[in-house]
């Protein structure tokens, strides 16, 4: 955003040069990356987090250093050129919901030409370019109060009216930047009584735009949906400096004044005359109230600020103060332009940026016990050192992913709510462009990690995450669902130290092996694997994961088509569990047991089964018959291909023998292992491969 100092001077009182107003202006989080000289002006090129709607104007910045300076504010000069007309029919609202309020002011008589120097130097300045007269007084307004507005030419509209509702299915619209639309059900429309005249929030239409032969202009300024603008802008590709405002919020209550001053400037550079005035507002809204206590600013940062300076940076901010009955707590009601601002913790962080966070001092936590590990920790830390010694790293992703894995990713088990209106949890501020959806798996940030060592060049990966995914819940006033969750995901090869090749190749045994070791370390039940279809797992290489009879996640290799979105050229394997429910469990005690004194006899056999029949299922059948000397049995290997038929595989076990009392005889341990196999194959239909 580009800050005209002499344009801030009009509009607050203050005696600072160029670089201490940025100085003063980065200290409280409007960071400002440079100050150029542009003529007689220089201009502040402020960088500002997409919560900061509200800075995206001269006034919102006049504000801030307001506030930081104990200045006065001088509001944009306009006068109050109402004139409420009897034509109700001049605005009609039909789709309220995306549409909050709707101002509408005919102006008449108007001269379209050139604006005059001073206006065109001060646009240039800030990086835009003059136009015409009207439509420079449009941009001048919203770049000083912060509101979008849009000047029709009143005489191409039919019916001389404004109708506001959603699109219908097809129509299409020529846009000012001369490409022809297409329109979806959830997009706005600014029509007149036949057609679309604009993109609600986005773009005026080239039809009705202000031509040298416009006469009679009418003056837009509403306000609309965020989400819808976003949405709308995303999927028609158009961002506009409207929109971007109308994305991150403006101030609802502004829109009057905005009106006159453009009103204003419209009458004295174009000679209009101001005409009939309707301001449609049928869903007001609420106040946000926020209750606070002065304590709770040294509690969460160190500060200690007086209550009175307290309340004059509040005060100084634009929030309102409401006694409450409490004698400690004080409500405070938030301004019109903070979207931002909603809990006792946001006001505590805009007293902290005016306090100056230079002034939190280091200090150890008072808290008793701090430090310590909490009940789940121990085992957190077992299972991180576990796939650590595995080769694993460690990922960290953003919790703000897009909206576009929505319906990708097979979700934990009771994350969504059923009985909740929408899934998901969608962020109002993005932090980061387009991510604007708290993410309900840890698989969408893992994969992206994948693609970007693999842009790298970095083809053999192993990568584990904990952390929390969220959803929608359905309960009235409630807070979103959450859960922990672990996941992690392979790739590539196995490489080992001082090889410059990898030994062999990563497959779902590999990615098996990694969860149920990880499990272990955390001394709880083992897993059950039970194959089956998973949405973003490829079929037949999938299965689910079960917990004490719960079932808890998935693990698999990723399907192909969801690969070729990442533009993956090699298979990748994934899992994700609820962690919650491992750390809820009961540990299993840790019992010394001696080593075996005595050696052990192994034999390796292999069966040729159906492919329905699992290694699972077998190795539970063998120690469910309790054979003594049996010790172990373990999955070597499966063959499918030439010489085997295609409704059936080699499924190769490893069979331990030992005894506690003495060293086994071949022939002790054969007996055992015929009854074995011989049980094996009555059970199963399954015959030796020899």
């Amino acid at each position: 955003m580009n800050i005209s100092y002499n344009w801030l001077k009009d509009l607050v009182e203050i005696d600072l040069s160029p670089q201490e107003t940025a100085e003063k202006l980065t200290s409280v989080g409007l960071a400002v990356e440079g100050v150029h000289p542009h003529g007689d002006d220089f201009v502040l090129d402020v960088e500002l987090t997409s919560n900061r709607g509200d800075a995206l104007s001269h006034l919102g910045t006049a504000r801030e250093l307001a506030a930081i300076q104990n200045a006065k504010l001088k509001a944009a000069n306009s006068t109050n050129n109402e004139q409420r007309t009897t034509n109700v029919n001049l605005v009609t609202i039909e789709d309220s919901d995306l549409c909050h309020r709707f101002t509408a002011r005919v102006i008449r008589n108007v001269k379209i030409g050139a604006s005059p120097d001073w206006l065109v130097r001060r646009l240039e300045a800030i990086g835009q370019r003059s136009v015409n007269n009207v439509a420079d007084i449009t941009n001048y307004v919203m770049l000083e109060l912060g509101n979008p507005m849009h000047a029709f030419d009143l005489n191409k509209l039919a019916g001389n009216r404004i109708v506001v509702r959603r699109a219908k299915p097809g129509e299409t619209m020529k846009t000012l930047d001369e490409i022809e639309r297409k329109f979806d059900r959830e997009m706005l429309l600014i029509c007149d009584a036949e057609k679309p005249v604009a993109v609600g929030g986005v773009m005026g239409g080239e039809f009705s735009g202000i031509s040298e032969e416009t006469t009679d202009v009418l003056l837009e300024v509403a306000y609309f949906k965020r989400e819808s603008i976003r949405r709308t802008s995303r999927a028609l590709g158009l961002t506009t400096e409207a929109a971007y405002r109308f994305e991150r919020g403006v101030d609802v209550e502004n829109l009057i004044r905005a009106s006159n001053r453009a009103t204003e400037l419209i009458c004295e550079l174009a000679g209009g005359e101001a005409g009939e005035f309707v301001d449609v507002y049928p869903n007001p809204q609420p106040l946000v109230e926020i209750p606070f206590r002065a304590s709770r600013v040294n509690a969460l940062t160190g500060l200690e600020v007086a209550p009175e300076k307290t309340l004059q940076i509040l005060t100084a901010l634009g929030f309102k103060m409401r006694e409450n009955a409490e004698a400690e707590s004080i409500t405070f009601v938030a301004p019109t332009w903070r979207h931002d601002v909603s809990i006792e913790e946001d006001l505590v962080e805009e007293i902290a940026r005016h306090a100056g966070y230079e002034n939190i001092a280091e200090e150890l936590p008072p808290a008793f016990g701090a430090g310590e590990y909490q009940p789940a920790e121990p085992q957190k830390k077992a299972l991180r050192q576990t796939l650590a010694d595995l080769g694993f790293n460690e990922a960290v992703s953003y919790s703000f992913i897009d909206t576009k894995h929505d319906e990708t990713f097979e979700l934990l088990p009771g994350l969504i709510d059923e009985f909740a209106s929408e899934k998901f949890v969608a962020l109002r501020d993005s932090i980061i462009e387009g991510a604007v959806r708290m993410r309900p798996t840890l698989l969408a940030g893992l994969l992206e990690s994948v693609r970007t060592n693999f842009n790298f060049g970095e083809r053999n990966l192993k990568l584990f995450e904990i952390g929390r995914v969220f959803a929608a819940f359905g309960g009235e006033g409630a807070l979103p669902t959450e859960k922990e969750s672990f996941a992690l995901v392979l790739t590539g090869g196995e490489r080992f130290a001082n090889h410059a090749e990898s030994d062999s190749e990563l497959d779902f045994y590999s990615v098996k092996g990694a969860l149920e070791a990880a499990v272990s370390a955390m001394r709880v039940t083992e897993l059950e694997f039970r194959a089956a279809c998973v949405k973003h797992l490829r079929e037949g290489q999938s299965a689910e994961i079960y917990f004490d009879g719960d079932k808890i996640g998935t693990v698999g290799r990723l399907a192909e088509e969801i690969g070729a979105n990442y533009k993956f050229r090699q298979p990748v394997f994934l899992a994700e569990v609820d962690l919650k429910k491992l750390l809820t469990a009961k540990t299993e005690p840790i019992l010394y047991r001696p080593l075996p004194r005595f050696p052990a006899i192994t034999r390796d056999v292999s069966f040729l089964i159906k492919r329905a029949v699992s290694f699972g299922e077998i190795r539970d059948f063998v120690r469910s018959q309790n054979f003594e000397l049996c010790r172990n049995i373990k999955f070597v290997g499966i063959y499918e291909g030439k010489g085997i038929a295609d409704d059936e595989r080699s499924l190769t076990v490893r069979l331990e023998y030992r005894s506690d009392n003495l060293t086994l005889q071949d022939e002790d341990a054969e007996t055992v292992h015929r009854q074995i196999v011989a049980a094996i194959e009555e059970k199963f239909g399954a015959k030796l491969r020899f």
